[in-house]
């Protein structure tokens, strides 16, 4: 009996792709140059994006042409779509122009922008660009808005499946086995170019094995593909620099030798500058890898996760000790639903290395009654080195083994989970791990903060009416009106309203600045109040909240309003009383920098709106080695100068804080950071301050002495040279006769 044949599988259907897209709606333009002979220009825009191209609509003779048009472009690679540009050109169309001599769209301007300064959707704005020049002898005016941002769209798949291919007959047995398939044009082609040919199945199958005679005299597929492989590769090595056979052999050498051959370069005694890595003129730019800057500092580093099976106990913790070190981890956290004797601690320990070291030695004991409850011991010469930027080594479980009597080893249970490795400060786990020399209290440690984002809050009062103002006042006497407004630890106030006698209405038309920080969550107080007494006497008063006012980035008009003004409770509930409005326009301004630093050495001069910030032209590392020469800022035991230092730089919005080096007047730090850089003439300020706050009370601060600063001015030559280590001499904070200075790289 034969049975039927199932029908063939059909295809998965394909899932839906996002595919993103940008949108340059074009809104309007203003004041263009006229262009068509008549005193008015026909303009329309042209925008180009990733070899796309597409127009808008001509605006007859309109030199504030309005268009309210949305430009669709399709993004091919969303990760190159930073380095993307986008060009916006506007061009008088000839055919709307009355003169029969103009044989050519003239140029009105155009806008040249990238990706990294294009914005999600919902994030947009309206931006007013001004036209730019295409030469140096264009005559060009006026300016574009535009609402520029990208989504994804999701794109269905093709819905008819492609068709299947009929199954080939199967070939006999003999041919199945030694024919080798004649490769097709295509195929040939993929062998001879640089990419390696899909030749798997033929790999899996090799056509090595010649049965038939009349095909030796003709090279297989294979055999061709690997004798061009072997004469691209003599010709290449036939072209390379001499120097090339010598770093291939030393590299062969590296990839040979063991992981205990790898010996850390030792920290330099001399501080004199030098040159660490060349970048000049004409050459490759290449980035410095992580901690390149700085000295290797060897760590011995041991995570501890968790136990589990332990002896009774009430709050375990764990021992760690080396020749020259100890270490005690935090009480261990029962989780809730676990059996008991199964604490966690996940805490990293980073250990300095001594030469003295030799064992490691790694035991649990309850608080209660200092008991033993089982320990590990490792030999140094067997813990893996780990160098950035291999994985992070994975934890293991270990058996916790007891001392040498036989009693004590009965009473051991239990396993703990640990990783132990060799590292420097390179290591991600570094940052948050106790270190052996700096205390263990969370500020003595490295930190990177972040200025919060600066607006400017203009705040343009008006009027105000219905205000109640203090009656029987003398003859010849105007009451003196004033709004004040103010935010914590800021207050501002107008000058002196004037009155007409028509109306009972007070008009200043004055504006108002004040600096506020996000995130927005304060509230604008208005203060209505007369100074015609001794004492101000408070007419009313309200309050906005500056979540709720509007952001403008461009020179938009923005729409006033009425806000009523209260009294009596003050809280706008029941008690509170109208006590008339006031007509005001307020908006926080975002295309300009708020300048919180000098300006001799400011570091940044972005706007506040991320949407009109120029792209990154580089990026700033600065690798900070250590002090030498510092004061003693205290006094330790009889007679004894200390000083617990740390170094703080800060360049734009980001601030770094190195680690605290204790009782050390030559303190080595080897931290390093980077800083991305939009601005080549900017200040790089440096700092070095005493801890005090970690010698404070519990509930009690006190406040860190500066040692010293000192800041470098970059130029645009300084970044055209390598990188050199450099002394900073410190503008110390005491005059005294002792000199300091700071070395770091850059």
């Amino acid at each position: 009996m034969r049975l039927p044949t199932p029908p063939p599988e059909q295809p998965p259907q394909p899932q839906p792709q996002p595919q993103p897209k940008l949108i340059v709606e074009v809104v309007e333009a203003r004041d263009l140059l006229p262009k068509d002979g008549q005193g008015s220009s026909s303009p329309y825009v042209v925008v180009d994006f990733d070899g796309q191209r597409k127009r808008t609509s001509t605006k007859q003779q309109d030199l504030n042409p309005v268009w309210n048009e949305q430009l669709e472009f399709i993004i091919s690679d969303p990760n190159t779509m930073d380095t993307e540009e986008l060009d916006v050109e506007v061009y008088n169309d000839k055919r709307m122009t009355p003169a029969a001599g103009a044989k050519k769209n003239h140029f009105l301007g155009r806008v040249k922008l990238y990706g990294s300064q294009l914005s999600k959707k919902g994030e947009e704005g309206l931006i007013y660009f001004s036209l730019e020049k295409k030469n140096v002898f264009s005559w060009i005016r006026g300016e574009i808005g535009l609402r520029i941002y990208y989504y994804d769209e999701t794109v269905e798949g093709d819905s008819q499946p492609p068709p299947a291919a009929e199954p080939e007959p199967p070939p006999d047995k003999e041919t199945r086995i030694f024919e080798v398939p004649v490769p097709t044009e295509i195929a040939l082609e993929t062998a001879m170019g640089p990419r390696h040919p899909p030749m798997v199945v033929v790999e899996e199958a090799p056509p090595m094995v010649t049965v038939h005679p009349h095909h030796a005299d003709h090279p297989l597929p294979y055999d061709h593909y690997l004798a061009t492989q072997q004469h691209q590769r003599e010709a290449r090595e036939a072209h390379a620099p001499p120097h090339a056979a010598e770093m291939r052999r030393m590299q062969s050498m590296r990839s040979v030798e063991t992981e205990r051959g790898r010996v850390m370069r030792r920290m330099s005694s001399d501080y004199a500058p030098r040159t660490i890595f060349g970048k000049f003129p004409g050459g490759e730019s290449e980035r410095i890898t992580a901690f390149d800057l700085v000295e290797p500092m060897s760590y011995l580093f041991v995570r501890i996760l968790k136990a589990r099976g332990l002896g009774p106990n009430e709050s375990p913790f764990v021992k760690i000790r080396t020749a020259n070190h100890q270490a005690r981890s935090r009480p261990g956290v029962q989780r809730p639903g676990e059996p008991p004797g199964h604490p966690e601690w996940h805490q990293v320990f980073a250990l300095r290395q001594g030469t003295s070291d030799v064992t490691l030695e790694i035991s649990v004991w309850d608080s209660a009654g200092d008991k033993f409850l089982g320990g590990v011991c490792f030999d140094l010469s067997d813990v893996p080195l780990r160098d950035p930027p291999d994985s992070p080594l994975a934890p293991q479980w270990y058996r916790l083994e007891g001392s040498g009597d036989d009693l004590n080893r009965r009473a051991v249970s239990g396993d703990i989970q640990l990783a132990v490795w060799i590292g420097t400060q390179a290591d991600e786990a570094f940052p948050e791990a106790w270190c052996s020399d700096a205390p263990s209290v969370s500020y003595t440690r490295s930190k990177v903060y972040q200025s919060p984002k600066l607006w400017y809050l203009r705040v343009v009062v008006i009027e105000a009416q219905d205000l109640q103002i203090v009656p029987n006042l003398p003859p010849m006497t105007a009451p003196d009106i004033r709004v004040k407004a103010q935010l914590p630890f800021q207050m501002a106030r107008t000058r002196r309203g004037s009155m007409k006698n028509s109306c009972a209405s007070v008009h200043w038309n004055e504006d108002l600045v004040l600096v506020v920080s996000e995130p927005l969550e304060e509230q604008l107080i208005l203060v209505v109040e007369d100074s015609i007494t001794k004492e101000r006497v408070v007419l009313g008063h309200a309050m906005v909240p500056l979540a709720s006012i509007e952001q403008r980035l461009d020179e938009r008009h923005v729409a006033s309003k009425w806000v009523p003004l209260e009294g009596g409770g003050g809280d706008g509930g029941p008690g509170s009383q109208y006590r008339g409005r006031i007509h005001l326009r307020m908006y926080l301004e975002g295309g300009y920098h708020v300048l919180d630093e000098a300006a001799h050495v400011s570091s940044d001069f972005r706007p506040t709106a991320k949407q009109l910030w120029k792209p990154a032209m580089g990026v700033l590392e600065l690798g900070l080695l250590g002090g030498r020469g510092l004061l003693p800022m205290k006094t330790k035991g009889v007679g004894k100068g200390s000083t617990d230092a740390y170094c703080v730089a800060k360049y734009g919005k980001k601030w770094v804080r190195t680690r605290t080096i204790t009782d050390s007047l030559d303190p080595r730090w080897n931290e390093q950071y980077t800083w991305q850089v939009y601005d080549p003439c900017t200040v790089l300020t440096i700092g070095v301050f005493d801890n005090w706050r970690m010698f404070a009370d519990v509930g009690k601060e006190k406040p860190d002495y500066k040692i010293g600063k000192g800041s470098r001015r970059w130029g645009r030559s300084s970044w055209q040279y390598g990188l050199y280590a450099r002394r900073c001499s410190l503008r110390c904070a005491r005059s005294m006769g002792s000199r300091c200075s700071l070395v770091c790289t850059t």
